[in-house]
């Protein structure tokens, strides 16, 4: 016998399997930064000039450095037609120029799950209210306007950055899997990251604390860090 009742064959709670919706080209305006569906005729330029000569940006990307302009607006052109991966431009409130790149990608609607990936940040987004503006109004829709439980973050175990930006955002480590993938020939193993629906509220409210204007001093320099919002010292 199985069943819900059976102690020796225990399930799973009950949830709404309704599937969630699919991204679409629908724009996420903040106080800093707007994410727009990544549009190589308005954004690529801008994207070119602020990532050109910056090798470092794709040590950890499944492609790139991009040899010229002609060569990484071709690579525009195939990521902005994809459907999963979602790519999007983050893009300057004050000047609209795009300064990086984000994607929603391993769309699973019937699972209510989906990750952030393929994040790459020009050197005049690092670092900058944009930056964090940007996941948490991602992350915000994925959540409250498309209706998925789960929100991964993976990245090459070897990138600490990425790890260290995964925590800080409020994402929880799950472990590494071992010799997950090969990329430009080499050994990739994985770090998985997830946020889920019912922690949500705490991250967003952590978020919302940490953009407010009131927590930069005159300089820019934050008061508070993000992990602080939220009690723990990641």
């Amino acid at each position: 016998m199985s069943g819900d009742g059976d102690p020796l064959q225990p399930v799973g709670s009950v949830v709404d399997a309704t599937p969630a919706a699919r991204p679409d080209a629908t724009g996420l305006a903040g106080r800093y930064c707007r994410i727009e569906k990544l549009d190589p005729a308005r954004h690529g330029d801008a994207l070119w000039q602020a990532m050109k000569g910056d090798d470092g940006l794709w040590t950890y990307m499944a492609n790139g450095p991009f040899a010229d302009g002609k060569v990484f607006a071709n690579w525009l052109d195939e990521s902005a037609v994809r459907l999963d991966p979602h790519a999007y431009a983050v893009c300057d409130f004050a000047s609209g120029a795009a300064e990086g790149i984000v994607t929603l990608m391993e769309i699973r609607p019937a699972m209510r799950a989906s990750e952030m990936g393929s994040i790459v940040y020009s050197r005049l987004l690092q670092r900058t209210p944009k930056a964090t503006e940007a996941q948490y109004l991602v992350a915000r829709h994925v959540f409250e306007t498309l209706g998925y439980r789960r929100y991964e973050w993976k990245c090459n175990a070897l990138n600490a950055p990425s790890r260290r930006a995964a925590l800080r955002l409020g994402f929880t480590f799950e472990g590494i899997f071992r010799q997950h993938m090969i990329v430009k020939g080499r050994n990739r193993d994985t770090a998985w990251f997830s946020m889920l629906d019912s922690e949500w509220p705490a991250r967003k409210a952590a978020f919302e604390a940490w953009l407010d204007p009131a927590n930069f001093d005159a300089a820019g320099k934050q008061k508070v860090g993000l992990s602080a919002m939220r009690g723990d010292q990641t």
